[in-house]
């Protein structure tokens, strides 16, 4: 099984209608300060190497960077960071993303059963999931009635609705994004493993933040 690529993972996302944010691959701190320009501040800085997964746990991702300094300053904290975490990584340098406002985060993946086959989840994303464990489960392919029941089986579905002044999430826009997520795992087979997490939910619509796919 291997990891793929950042290009060709946001190929098929977007592929399959699953809204990505803009991204620009920096190799040195110079040009990470011309894609963060390009982009326009503040901007998110990622660690880009296939052999590190959980980008928060190596320090390799650094978010609302706001200035030239900040960006010079953070690549090169990256660049320890994930080094110090892996010393064998291949470290491509960073990838560039334009800062999106703070949303909901949920989490939509996939696990293959060996009996059942493909497996969908969704539930409360962000750093805290496996500590939550709020989520729910469903066979592919998914149905619009099995992703609303998704949506409303999770402890958190309130959070959603809005809370304390927050404006609502998209349930819609949500049950869209497993349908489509479920016609992505259908049509290929051999996606072994698929997580977007976070999923950041807006009152208008919805936005990957992180993908892994395994094949």
């Amino acid at each position: 099984m291997a990891k793929l690529s950042q290009e060709k993972t946001e190929a098929l996302l977007r592929r399959f209608g699953i809204p990505f944010p803009k991204r620009l691959p920096a190799r040195n701190e110079e040009q990470a300060v011309l894609c963060a320009r390009k982009l326009g501040y503040p901007v998110v800085l990622k660690v880009s190497s296939p052999d590190i997964v959980h980008k928060t746990d190596a320090g390799g991702i650094l978010v609302n960077l706001e200035n030239d300094e900040e960006v010079r300053n953070g690549f090169r904290s990256i660049m320890k960071s994930a080094k110090k975490y892996n010393r064998k990584a291949r470290i491509n340098g960073v990838d560039v993303f334009k800062m999106i406002p703070r949303g909901t985060e949920l989490i939509v993946g996939l696990k293959k059963d060996p009996q059942f086959g493909p497996v969908i989840m969704f539930g409360l994303g962000g750093i805290f999931v496996e500590v939550l464990k709020d989520v729910s489960f469903r066979l592919a392919p998914l149905t619009r009635k099995d992703a609303s029941e998704m949506i409303r089986e999770i402890r958190g579905y309130k959070i959603l609705e809005g809370i304390r002044g927050e404006k609502p999430a998209n349930i819609k826009a949500i049950e869209n994004t497993l349908l489509r997520f479920s016609d992505l795992v259908m049509k290929k087979p051999d996606i072994k493993e698929l997580d977007i997490n976070p999923l950041f939910a807006y009152d208008n619509k919805v936005v990957a933040g992180d993908v892994r796919i395994i094949v």
